[in-house]
């Protein structure tokens, strides 16, 4: 997988990146399913309006706060592999749960107390990325790990509109929510927390891990070693400006995840099967995407241009899914490209803190930039639900986009460096603006 070190054993990619896809895979299954539950008549069986709907669907993210700062600092400082095999047992039962939810109130606490079990899991497992893989493979590491959305996605359509047709929407919460007692027999026997941990990894595969890694760490930053206040990691101006872009790209992202099975049912005027199957393309897009933009950044190492344009083409595209949505399969068609742009800035959005913090500072600036993401999260659904209920489904589309274009706009602020790796390439023939120069 790696282009300079070929003669470097490579057990990391193996080891390492199928297991933390498995955990998200079922994670992003149990915190999206809710779409479709609200499609199959879940808003009709518990009598909510479309602003509660959104709010349900919503409310995930507040509780998806609690444990980001805790979940970084737990993964740098202990164990990242016993934080989430803990959460995995946690969030599991819950989303079982939810299918015996009897009313508002009980579905909004079960799906808050969801959030709070799955917050540190992310900033957990990027922090063990990053004990695994260089600065040149991050990116790469990253989009692999992540396209545990896409891939989740195309399974949830369809399985979520199967059980829907066979059984009910208690059962999509009831079946799925078991899916995450079984990762215990991969997460367990496979995850290590770092290299000199682990049993299978070779003498050479870890002597270069940890050189690598240690010299990174001295580049970075010799003001700051071991642990860092959590004052002075608030206190840095670029830390807000990743605080402000990933507010602004999860917000346009669970805006339109969370309301596209309903998006389409409308606009395709078909069956939850046939919408779930229909469902499962654009994220066949979203991999593609995904892995399209991190090889293009690895290879030039330009984390700002490949972190600003999905931003702007998923704006671009929602607003044509809109301008023509009188011919359904055109539509169809820039929705489609919706998912190809849909995730493809978060495997390199996520190695930009590492390129700019140390260590302990970087690990809990995941957690933070993550708090961002779970507001965003809240907002993008409350937001469209409740501007569709009083106005119309555009309006809600389109308030997505100005915020996914504020996001795009805020990503031309970040540090020269972030846009400049000082490798020349014939093919980066793109303004100075988003090198930095």
């Amino acid at each position: 997988m790696t282009n300079q070190n070929k003669t470097i054993p490579n057990g990391r990619w193996k080891h390492i990146i199928p297991p933390a896809i498995l955990v998200y895979i079922v994670a992003f299954i149990d915190r999206t399913n809710i779409g479709f539950a609200i499609a199959g008549g879940m808003d009709k069986s518990l009598g909510m309006t479309a602003t509660v709907t959104g709010l349900v669907a919503g409310i995930f993210f507040i509780g998806y706060l609690f444990l980001q700062i805790p979940g970084g600092r737990i993964a740098e400082r202990g164990s990242a592999k016993k934080f989430v095999t803990w959460t995995i047992l946690a969030w599991g039962g819950l989303t079982v749960l939810s299918g015996f939810a009897q009313n508002t109130t009980q579905i909004l606490i079960i799906r808050f107390f969801i959030g709070v079990a799955e917050g540190g899991v992310w900033p957990a497992i990027l922090t063990i990325i990053g004990h695994w893989f260089p600065r040149e493979e991050r990116g790469r590491a990253n989009a692999f790990f992540m396209m545990n959305a896409p891939i989740a996605s195309i399974i949830t359509g369809p399985l979520s509109g199967w059980i829907l047709a066979t059984y009910s929407w208690r059962y999509v919460f009831i079946l799925e929510g078991l899916l995450a007692l079984l990762l215990m027999f991969i997460w367990l026997p496979f995850i290590s927390d770092y290299p000199k941990e682990a049993r299978w990894i070779t003498r050479e595969e870890k002597d270069y891990l940890e050189s690598k890694l240690r010299k990174e760490q001295k580049e970075l930053n010799a003001d700051y070693t071991g642990k860092v206040p959590l004052s002075i990691v608030l206190s840095n101006i670029d830390l807000w400006k990743l605080i402000a872009i990933y507010f602004c790209y999860q917000t346009g992202i669970y805006g339109f995840v969370l309301w596209f099975p309903t998006l389409l049912k409308a606009l395709t005027h078909t069956g939850m099967i046939e919408t779930g199957m229909l469902s499962a393309i654009p994220y066949i897009a979203t991999a593609m995407g995904l892995y399209f933009f991190a090889k293009l950044s690895d290879r030039t190492m330009n984390r700002k241009l490949y972190t600003a344009l999905p931003m702007m083409g998923f704006a671009f595209c929602l607003v044509l899914s809109v301008q023509f949505k009188s011919i359904i399969w055109v539509s169809f068609a820039f929705l489609v490209l919706c998912g190809f742009f849909l995730l493809a800035a978060n495997g390199v959005f996520w190695t930009i803190p590492s390129m700019l913090f140390p260590g302990d500072m970087a690990a809990t600036s995941l957690g933070i930039i993550n708090i961002a993401g779970g507001l965003g999260g809240f907002l993008g659904p409350y937001m469209f639900g409740f501007l569709t209920s009083e106005f119309s489904t555009d309006i809600g589309i389109y308030s997505l986009v100005i915020i996914l274009m504020t996001g795009f706009f805020i990503t031309l602020l970040l540090p020269a460096r972030i846009g400049n790796s000082g490798k020349k390439s014939r093919r980066n023939l793109f303004p100075d603006i988003f090198r930095g120069r």
